[in-house]
């Protein structure tokens, strides 16, 4: 029996705050790339992070399972990861944070297509479909209007952006189609993290991403907020979130992210907001609701009608 509950005020201001911190996330690459390599910073919080989930585990008495072949999987979860981060990473140098985090949270719509593929219970259904053309369809007007050379390497950077999105999305149905789902979520996070770290620490060297100002007190600042903040504290919170309530109202408040980190871009950062990225924006997001939200939306809907 599911014992997980609706969201309550508890679950609201926790996502509230774990989306704040995922949008958050790329701005500081951005606005601490200058004297803090984005890839390089990527690389340590994974490693500072993986010791924090390794500590967690040995205090729970947790042991990190190798056995069956079960580290295959592992491992390549942990590569996945770590080119994911890799072209985020890459991507920041020539798009804006705001466009980063719209277009790699289109990768539930890739998840689902893989998904539809591999396992008979995730198939999708004419509304999930329509929603994953509508995404595709925004993401093509998002890259609309790249005429300019500045223009230009901003396209470069959001199809990085989509690249990423897509690594996510394999990570997922890594995750979801092999024995990796009966672990714990501390030992698939100590994969990624630990992988991440190996993988992304000579591939900042591999591509020029070595600047670290540590005289600077923000790079420090950033460090610990990437480690802390983001690859520690947020996603065992979530994971916490998934055990407790409806995954799949948790999966919706999730996309509050991609338009916080809009709105954080342009504040903090100054990044402009053109009109033709928004109005794709906005039809990935409705997309992703369709697909993401199903399940919700049809509850709802039977709801209303009786």
């Amino acid at each position: 029996m599911d014992l997980r509950q609706p969201l309550d005020s508890r679950a609201y201001l926790l996502m509230l705050l774990l989306c704040t911190i995922w949008s958050l996330q790329q701005i500081t690459l951005k606005a601490t790339a200058a004297d803090f390599s984005p890839t390089l910073q990527l690389a340590l919080r994974s490693g500072i992070a993986a010791l924090l989930v390794w500590g967690m585990m040995r205090w729970r008495g947790e042991q990190l399972t190798v056995r069956d072949g079960i580290w295959k999987p592992g491992i390549a979860v942990g590569v996945l990861f770590a080119f994911e981060f890799l072209l985020i990473g890459k991507g920041l140098q020539y798009t804006s944070a705001g466009h980063m985090i719209v277009l790699l949270y289109s990768a539930p719509i890739f998840a689902a297509l893989g998904l539809h593929w591999k396992l008979p219970s995730e198939r999708l259904a004419p509304l999930q479909w329509l929603g994953i053309l509508l995404a595709f369809a925004g993401i093509a007007v998002a890259f609309l209007g790249h005429g300019s050379a500045t223009s230009v390497d901003m396209l470069i950077g959001d199809l990085l952006a989509v690249g990423a999105a897509m690594l996510w999305a394999a990570t997922t149905v890594v995750v979801r189609t092999t024995r990796l789902a009966t672990l714990p979520a501390t030992q698939v996070l100590f994969y990624q993290l630990a992988a991440a770290f190996v993988l992304l620490l000579p591939g900042a060297w591999l591509i020029g991403h070595t600047t670290f100002h540590m005289e600077v007190p923000a790079v420090w600042a950033a460090l610990a907020f990437q480690a802390l903040a983001v690859s520690f504290f947020s996603y065992l919170v979530w994971f916490w979130l998934l055990r407790f309530y409806l995954a799949s109202r948790l999966g919706v408040l999730s996309f509050l992210s991609p338009l916080l980190g809009v709105v954080l871009g342009a504040w903090l950062l100054d990044e402009p907001i053109e009109r033709h990225f928004m109005i794709g924006a906005a039809m990935v997001l409705v997309g992703i609701v369709l697909v993401s939200g199903h399940a919700w939306l049809q509850q709802a809907l039977q709801q209303r009608r009786a």
